[in-house]
């Protein structure tokens, strides 16, 4: 693993390990879906498609979101399962930008060299939160630091359970 990697990895535990676990208490509050477009380096861009899950802390404006993603571009497939963080700026109900980062395995296929790898990345997040009636919409742009990094521009929506 190289060493930018390991300075983001540590950095990311610092960041979990400096919220006051005692004082939030995290419930399911939806799940959804996205899709979008991305681009690994030296590779050609494709579509990626992912799921999520949506836990939010009581009181807070912080959510922890476990999601799995997916692409194939030039015979190179990527699935991506993660653990990321964000946090929204303005009260729930009220369109918000959010900033968020998180950790994920890259298990990447390639079916030219009959190959495949595995890889440990970070995460860094950024959108727009669009709130609706039983659910809310949200488009994001990612980057991924990872053996193969990758930016993307997602849309999607969540599904929010009833609390």
């Amino acid at each position: 693993m190289r060493s930018p990697y390991r300075i983001l990895m540590a950095a990311a535990l610092c960041a979990a390990l400096g919220v006051p676990a005692a004082s939030y208490g995290f419930g399911l509050s939806g799940a959804g879906g996205k899709l979008g477009y991305t681009s690994p380096e030296d590779l050609d861009g494709t579509a990626m498609v992912g799921g999520h899950m949506e836990f939010e802390a009581s009181g807070t404006r912080l959510h922890l979101m476990p999601n799995v993603m997916y692409w194939k571009a030039d015979q190179v497939s990527d699935f991506n399962p993660n653990l990321d963080v964000y946090y929204h700026f303005r009260e729930e109900g009220k369109t918000t930008p959010y900033l968020g980062g998180g950790l994920g395995v890259n298990v990447r296929n390639s079916e030219v060299t009959d190959d495949s790898s595995t890889d440990v990345g970070a995460n860094v997040i950024g959108g727009v939160r669009i709130p609706g009636r039983s659910n809310h919409y949200f488009v994001e742009g990612r980057y991924t630091a990872s053996d193969v990094p990758a930016v993307a521009v997602m849309g999607g929506v969540t599904f929010h359970t009833a609390r």
